[in-house]
């Protein structure tokens, strides 16, 4: 497939009239909806803007490739657009973009498909075709620019010595822009250098190109930019410097300069690096909050699943899953015994588990579960867990370093028994000592919370309600859900209680906006906002992002004083919710009048509304 065949004169755009990045990406996506490219603009908007979170799209040189791969998409496609002026992308090389081209792949986009978008990103690496399109005037010259260059070459096509190569793999998270980009600036690069190099890239389609072991053992050294996860364990033993995927693209001269003169970590399969003297060595760094949220998303299945199978068997009766009880049911039981005896058995240990993990790799993993099973066990709690997790992963990293100069015999023996041995051991040492006086001060905070007068939990509710939406699904709403879950957990139901009618406010006060101000948003946006009234009653409070990063000034504020005013009155209505997740469709479990907790809802929802309502403009104005 050509290029051309997604990129049509119907999806070209000769001056983009935009001047900041945020209006540039809802023009190119208007350019799309109106093509008939999309099934669903604000979703696939949402997909957009969380791309650009991960790492900027402007790569500089004057390109920015805004992508995403999603099933807000209806067909492939790509627009381009152009700004002579320059518009300021937040590009790598600080300069402004000019050139846009905005890649727009379906969920299961086929081969042909992401081979073409993967051309494009190859293609925009060549300064004479990026010369050629600022120069184009009429869309059939875009056209032709592309049609011209758009060649398919042979991926497998490397230089003959397969001795002292320098090997390379790229992948982004969306394996549709960068992967490529960086895998042509490596290769463009080293020709410059008259250096041998092969490239592998993990891209939508799968790894082409793969290294094989011959390659690998008689490499020089290997570049390793990627932003997504990456087969490492083959190159135990190499040279391996491991940078962002955009690195290989603005800094390949660097890389490769790196490579060429080994300045490299050795890369061992444990995690551990040696020998250099390059900036890259050292440890993952601190980093406390990426570790602690590792553990946190790795708990919320746990969590979710078994704490809506707990509420699920209340539906039977508060007494149904007991066999002593006149309103035992055996399937309310095994319920309960699935939900509450073994999933949420579970959370704390794999929280402190996969914290653990994050901070020292593999070998971090069996102490963080060891010490996390200890902290549950003695009744520590989600702070106990925590404690165990980064206890046990900084453990694992200061072993490593201490054990680094052990004779290379005993190197195999390290990731099966000396770390495993020493750090569970440690681990479980001091854990046993901690649990108790955790265990005390965990019963110390529900105690405190079960004893809050009317005045306290007005002001529990307005700051756990308000930081759902805050940022909308991010650290904060992330922070508030973690210790709504740790207090379910600890028998108080009534903080989560709080939390979710703070979370549902957001996009059902959105979708009431869009209901009865219409005059304020646009078609597209009327239609995202009756999607929110079924995003809202699931609790899931991204519903609101589009609208909030479109309009953040007046959404967001809006959204905080309704979610605030919901979870505060959930608290003085007393309700209390056992289960962690599930929207509307879990009122029927909650603790206390259903109709009082939905009024709740419904109250701080009309109030982020009519903020919004009076706050916003009519858009004919």
């Amino acid at each position: 497939m050509r290029i051309t065949q997604l990129l049509t004169k119907e999806t070209i755009l000769l001056e983009v009239q935009s001047q900041s990045k945020n209006e540039v990406i809802d023009e190119l996506i208007s350019v799309l909806d109106q093509a008939g490219k999309l099934t669903d603009k604000v979703e696939f908007k949402s997909q957009i803007i969380n791309r650009e979170k991960q790492s900027t799209t402007g790569i500089g040189e004057g390109i920015a490739i805004p992508h995403a791969k999603t099933k807000a998409v209806g067909e492939p496609a790509i627009v381009f657009g152009k700004s002579v002026e320059g518009v300021n992308y937040d590009s790598l090389d600080g300069q402004p973009a000019h050139l846009f081209f905005m890649i727009a792949a379906t969920e299961g986009a086929n081969q042909t498909h992401l081979e073409a978008l993967s051309r494009l990103s190859s293609l925009l690496m060549d300064s004479e075709v990026r010369k050629q399109l600022m120069n184009a005037t009429t869309k059939d010259e875009i056209i032709s620019i592309i049609n011209e260059h758009d060649k398919v070459e042979d991926e497998d096509q490397e230089m003959e010595s397969t001795s002292g190569k320098i090997l390379a793999v790229t992948a982004c998270p969306t394996g549709i822009a960068h992967t490529y980009m960086a895998a042509d600036a490596l290769k463009s690069k080293a020709k410059e250098m008259n250096l041998d190099i092969k490239v592998e890239t993990n891209g939508s389609g799968g790894a082409k190109n793969i290294l094989t072991s011959e390659e690998i053992e008689k490499a020089t050294a290997i570049i390793v930019a990627a932003d997504t996860k990456v087969s490492m364990e083959r190159f135990n033993g190499k040279h391996v410097i491991q940078v962002p995927v955009a690195d290989g693209i603005r800094k390949s001269g660097e890389l490769l300069e790196k490579a060429q003169n080994q300045d490299a970590p050795i890369f061992k399969t444990n995690g551990e690096k040696e020998d250099s003297t390059s900036s890259e060595k050292g440890n993952k760094g601190l980093g406390i909050y990426r570790h602690l949220m590792n553990g946190v998303s790795n708990m919320l299945p746990f969590v979710v699943g078994g704490g809506i199978l707990i509420a699920i068997s209340f539906i039977f009766g508060a007494q149904s899953a007991n066999p002593d009880s006149p309103e035992f049911n055996q399937f309310a039981e095994i319920l309960n015994t699935i939900g509450g005896a073994n999933a949420f058995a579970l959370i704390v240990p794999v929280l402190a588990a996969f914290i653990a993990m994050s901070i020292a790799d593999r070998p971090g993993f069996a102490p963080g579960m060891v010490g996390g099973y200890m902290a549950a066990g003695g009744d520590a709690g989600f702070l106990g867990g925590i404690i165990a997790g980064f206890l046990a992963g900084y453990f694992v990293v200061f072993l490593k370093w201490a054990l680094r100069n052990l004779p290379d015999a005993l190197e195999g023996l390290k990731p099966v028994l000396i770390y495993p041995l020493i750090s569970i051991f440690i681990t479980g040492f001091i854990m046993y000592f901690l649990v108790k006086p955790l265990s005390i001060l965990n019963t110390g905070i529900q105690d405190w919370l079960s004893g809050l007068g009317t005045g306290n939990l007005i002001v529990l509710g307005l700051i756990l309600g308000g930081m759902m939406a805050v940022d909308l699904g991010g650290p904060i709403n992330k922070a508030a859900f973690t210790f709504g879950i740790a207090m379910i957990e600890g028998g108080n139901l009534g903080p989560h209680a709080a939390i979710m009618a703070g979370g549902m406010v957001p996009p059902l006060g959105l979708a009431l906006a869009t209901t009865f101000f219409k005059n304020r948003f646009n078609e597209s946006e009327r239609k995202a906002g009756f999607s929110c009234y079924f995003m809202g009653a699931s609790f899931i409070t991204e519903g609101a992002i589009p609208f909030a990063a479109a309009d953040p000034l007046r959404v967001i504020p809006a959204a905080i004083t309704g979610s605030a005013i919901a979870g505060a009155l959930a608290m003085v209505f007393g309700i209390g919710l056992p289960a962690p997740h599930g929207g509307i469709f879990v009122f029927p479990v909650i603790e206390g009048n259903i109709f009082l907790y939905f009024l709740a809802i419904l109250i701080g929802s009309l109030i982020t509304a009519l903020m919004i309502g009076f706050l916003k403009k009519p858009i004919n104005k």
